[in-house]
């Protein structure tokens, strides 16, 4: 007599073909150096299988990677799963469409390993276009040896920044400087006592224009302009005279003659390596101008993973982002790869392998805790950068008042952003 099968049996059937029934054939594209190739792929070998899925891996060098991308997605030919520069959010999806929302698959892929405020950097219009690869931010670093030869503690104020330059000057050297803030820095500088100030972003998320005033981008110029009338950093056309050499590439840098910056947590290696084991550079917590409202921290994704439109598994390749962003074994495939993970879980995992630099962790840590608006990715649009960073150089060779470059900045901004309101 033929023997039915148990309820036991006839669920583990039919989960088994469920499963297979749910496996995909996904593509993945990202941008990166043979590391991050490699330690990618590794992952992908990992995660596939273990899922059931089959993930081809499309990588390229940086060079080129956007424009390869925005033809794949003009041609709906772009992989499943993406690896996103956050700037390039409001050119590929400028009302939330562009990719998948991925709260829609919030059943596989665990969001509650990444703040508010993380997942903030991922959307556009309100969707989740992207999860956070790992988060960066602006940091404070000062070369605390330099400090300590001139008998002075590492500055939290601005004031302490200020005081120290001619203490620096006296006991160290006519050309010894506590700070740099030129070029991109310098823009840095003037959005964070402006947002510092206010408590707004440079830009209003609700309208795509600048959210500042004149007469408050006014007051953020005048703070850059009191630094270097006070001697705590150099002038733009002295640093323009020098050939606009990357700080970490400048002799004095090396020689702890210029003492601060202000950079990426993630960077810190970069910064640190040409001062040698003779020099300590350690991340300070936001410094803050006279009656801020908040520390104005400028926090981001430093890349995304998203998945297309036009994907016709959404919901695998959305575990397949789990897996790489939260799987334990993962998590040490990838290490940093892509700087300090978002997800807590990774950072907690690699934090007890000691597999992260503890200046680089305190740092992050710094930008984690900080406060401030959610910044917008058209702050790094191209023609925001260019229109600061020309009325700025103006000012400097005295071509152009600081009031109307206020005004101009303002309008220069609004006008590039048009297309997106």
């Amino acid at each position: 007599m033929r023997r039915m099968a148990t309820p036991i049996v006839t669920g583990l059937l039919g989960a088994l073909l469920a499963t297979t029934a749910q496996a995909e054939n996904l593509r993945m594209s990202w941008w990166g150096g043979d590391a991050r190739h490699a330690q990618t792929q590794a992952a992908l070998d990992y995660c596939g299988p273990k899922l059931g899925h089959t993930v081809a891996a499309e990588f390229t060098g940086w060079s080129g990677h956007q424009e390869r991308i925005t033809t794949q997605i003009a041609g709906r030919t772009e992989a499943d799963i993406m690896q996103i520069n956050w700037p390039w959010l409001p050119l590929f999806s400028a009302d939330g469409s562009g990719f998948v929302d991925l709260r829609a698959h919030a059943d596989v892929l665990d969001l509650s390993q990444f703040s508010d405020a993380q997942l903030a950097g991922g959307e556009m219009n309100g969707v989740l276009n992207g999860i956070p690869v790992s988060t960066t931010g602006r940091v404070y670093m000062f070369n605390k040896t330099t400090f300590d030869k001139a008998g002075l503690a590492v500055p939290t104020t601005w004031d302490e920044v200020i005081a120290a330059a001619p203490v620096l000057r006296e006991k160290l050297g006519a050309d010894v400087y506590p700070f740099e803030a030129a070029g991109l820095n310098a823009i840095f500088l003037v959005s964070m006592a402006v947002t510092q100030a206010t408590g707004k972003d440079l830009i209003d998320p609700a309208t795509n224009t600048v959210a500042w005033t004149p007469e408050e981008l006014l007051e953020g110029i005048r703070f850059y302009q009191s630094l270097v009338e006070a001697g705590a950093i150099r002038d733009w056309r002295q640093v323009a005279g020098e050939g606009n050499i990357e700080l970490f590439e400048m002799r004095a840098w090396a020689e702890g003659k210029i003492a601060g910056t202000y950079e990426w947590d993630s960077a810190y290696a970069k910064y640190a390596d040409p001062l040698g084991a003779s020099q300590e550079l350690v991340p300070v917590k936001m410094l803050q101008i006279d009656g801020a409202v908040t520390e104005a921290t400028y926090a981001k994704p430093s890349m995304l993973f998203s998945i297309s439109r036009n994907s016709k598994a959404p919901k695998a390749a959305a575990e397949v982002i789990n897996c790489l962003l939260n799987d334990p074994e993962a998590i040490e495939i990838l290490s940093d790869s892509r700087g300090v993970p978002a997800s807590k879980v990774a950072f907690d995992r690699l934090s007890e392998k000691d597999l992260i630099n503890p200046n680089v962790a305190a740092a992050n840590g710094i930008v984690l805790a900080g406060t401030g608006p959610v910044v917008s990715s058209f702050n790094e649009h191209p023609r925001v950068r260019e229109a600061f960073a020309d009325y700025l150089e103006n000012i400097a060779y005295g071509q152009i008042s600081a009031e109307d470059a206020a005004e101009g900045i303002i309008d220069d901004i609004n006008r590039a952003l048009r297309q997106f309101q």
